[in-house]
């Protein structure tokens, strides 16, 4: 009885206000009847092909599914397949307008959002794009056989409604403006996909190699299977026509090759065997770009500067080993690397540290808590550091007045013998004799050669940092099973956290196989300030969570700051590709180049 009145009372609630599309504090840019994104080149001629290479760290794939846990599935094949029903634009943050859906309403209370579907969308099989499509899209998502990453970004999700063959409402637990956004960047497959010719469907999991029935501009082509895919230009797409689609996806086709590693992948740049390449390290950049056709001006090399989140990429520690569960042992090991050696001796000074969760946004916390933040934290004084009532964390420097590798070490060396942890018998060990044994897993080319010089701090504090390398299909399998005491990951920045934060650090994901919550925090104040976060109901509201919680995140070392860039690095064939300037201030890279770019070569 309680469900149908629920169910009863957001359904007949009347809409806040429908609009061409949702903003997250209602300042969309673009207005309704916009002809084209302003970043796009609505002449841009339509033809060629775009070779690219993939930007994932495998170098295989065996399937078409992204959104089940196991296998690998080919590089862009989301992007260029399958559609949402909004789409965000790359000139403004959390604001997106109508794809599938011509139409978003939002309720007055907030607890539900209603699409309409464009009566033009269609499938590559020819359906429409039906209600009943995005409801099972979304039951299979949040299924035991997708990937729980869904299950968790969906949780404040109370349900969907069919209301008619066009119309679709989310139902939501609570109020919270990101939900609408969430659930209209909703991938939408057709309840087709998986069916046998009997009209059986497949369990989801076991949709492997099946084509794929999305809605998107691309459709998969000649494949190399395993190794390169090419994807075709759909003539036909039922989206040609719109202001949000104006001027975008003008290559007929665009292959993406795989390469064993990024000494191949830079020889075959330098050879001319794809046109765009975004390069991550600050070696390639300052010494290997070169070559014959960089001199004939066919190659060329641009840094492009953007306005993207830092984002916090780290060192991920563990928590769930009983050897990282103590936070100084955590902070003392942060303390054993010297980052102004590193960027000075190995890195050509091209990367700033990151300091925290996010960096160049609003959110960033500074200085000591104001008093909302204060609010905020007070509750859980005693069930988090001490630090996080004081100044902001900022990571360990080895230069300026007073500060040293030397200086560093000697305050590592207190904590861990603070946690009980002192240096005999040639190693640093606990009351019970055992040796302090770190393993950091990795997949990536060049990764011992950065932690090499931490390795060698580390032992001076007699701990035994071992790099671990494997192949990456069993890193993501070590991965998925939190098999491992450190790894380094990049976390995307954003300016509106919200419901990712609760995937990335909420203790629901500690024990669930294949979350985000890599470093295992588990943390009642966290899950508090991520539910204040989540539900803030204006940008006011929103700051002092995100930044409380950024204290809470930093001074609790669950993470080792790395670096970060504030450009995207890129060589491009210019004789092949042509692009509007200037770039969007919030563009990734190779999503604008698929996006709006162009062939010369039509």
């Amino acid at each position: 009885m309680r469900f149908w009145l629920t169910f009863l009372l957001t359904v007949c609630a009347a809409p806040a206000w429908a609009a061409h599309g949702y903003a997250l504090w209602g300042d969309l840019k673009y207005p309704e009847g916009f002809s084209h994104f302003d970043y796009v080149n609505p002449d841009a001629p339509k033809g060629g092909e775009l070779r690219m290479v993939s930007n994932l760290r495998y170098s295989t794939f065996d399937k078409y599914n992204p959104f089940t846990m196991k296998g690998s599935v080919p590089a862009y094949l989301s992007d260029l397949i399958f559609e949402t029903l909004l789409t965000g634009s790359m000139d403004e943050t959390a604001s997106a307008y109508g794809l599938l859906a011509e139409d978003v309403q939002v309720a007055d209370d907030r607890l539900s959002a209603t699409f309409r579907l464009r009566a033009e969308a269609r499938f590559h099989n020819g359906d429409a794009v039906e209600a009943a499509d995005v409801k099972h899209t979304y039951e299979m998502l949040i299924s035991p056989q997708a990937s729980p990453s869904y299950a968790t970004m969906l949780q404040e999700v109370a349900g969907i409604d069919v209301l008619d063959k066009r119309t679709v409402r989310f139902r939501f637990k609570q109020p919270n403006r990101e939900l609408p956004l969430t659930v209209g960047s909703l991938p939408v497959f057709s309840r087709a996909w998986g069916r046998g010719p009997d009209g059986k469907a497949k369990p989801f999991d076991q949709i492997v190699t099946d084509t794929p029935i999305g809605s998107g501009p691309y459709r998969i082509g000649d494949v190399k299977f395993g190794r390169d895919i090419t994807y075709q230009r759909d003539p036909q797409y039922w989206g040609r026509n719109l202001n949000v689609v104006k001027g975008a996806f003008n290559f007929d086709r665009i292959t993406v090759k795989i390469y064993k590693d990024n000494t191949a992948r830079l020889e075959a740049m330098k050879a001319g065997e794809f046109d765009f390449m975004t390069i991550y390290s600050a070696g390639d950049w300052a010494r290997r770009i070169d070559g014959k056709l960089f001199k004939q001006g066919v190659l060329v090399k641009k840094d492009m500067k953007h306005r993207l989140p830092a984002g916090f990429q780290s060192y991920v520690l563990n928590t769930r080993r009983p050897l990282l569960q103590d936070v100084r042992v955590r902070e003392a090991l942060g303390l054993a690397i010297d980052y102004e050696w590193m960027n000075r001796q190995m890195f050509y000074g091209g990367y700033p540290r990151v300091k925290d969760l996010f960096g160049n946004t609003s959110c960033e916390a500074t200085g000591t808590p104001g008093p909302e933040e204060m609010a905020l934290l007070e509750p859980w004084r005693g069930k988090v550091p001490d630090t996080v009532f004081g100044p902001m964390y900022t990571p360990p420097s080895t230069e300026g007045e007073g500060h040293s590798l030397r200086d560093n070490l000697r305050r590592a060396r207190q904590l861990l013998a603070d946690a009980g942890w002192t240096y005999r018998d040639g190693a640093l060990r606990n009351a019970d004799g055992k040796a302090m044994e770190i393993e950091f897993l990795d997949s990536k080319e060049g990764g011992a050669r950065t932690v090499t010089p931490w390795i060698r701090n580390l032992e001076k504090l007699g701990i035994t940092l071992r790099f671990a390398s494997a192949d990456f299909a069993l890193y993501l399998q070590r991965l998925d099973k939190f098999d491992f005491d450190m790894i380094s990951l990049a976390y995307p920045g954003t300016y509106n956290p919200g419901q990712a934060m609760k995937e990335l650090f909420g203790s629901q994901g500690v024990k669930v196989e294949g979350s985000s919550n890599h470093a295992g925090v588990n943390s009642p104040a966290v899950d508090a300030l991520v539910t204040k976060l989540t539900r803030a109901t204006s940008q006011a509201e929103m700051l002092p969570a995100c930044r409380a919680l950024d204290r809470v995140i930093m001074h609790s070392h669950y993470l080792i700051p790395q670096w970060t860039l504030a450009s995207h690095r890129v060589v491009y064939n210019q004789q092949r590709l042509a692009y509007k300037e200037p770039m969007p201030p919030y563009a990734k890279a190779e999503e604008w180049l698929m996006f709006s770019w162009w062939s010369q070569k039509p």
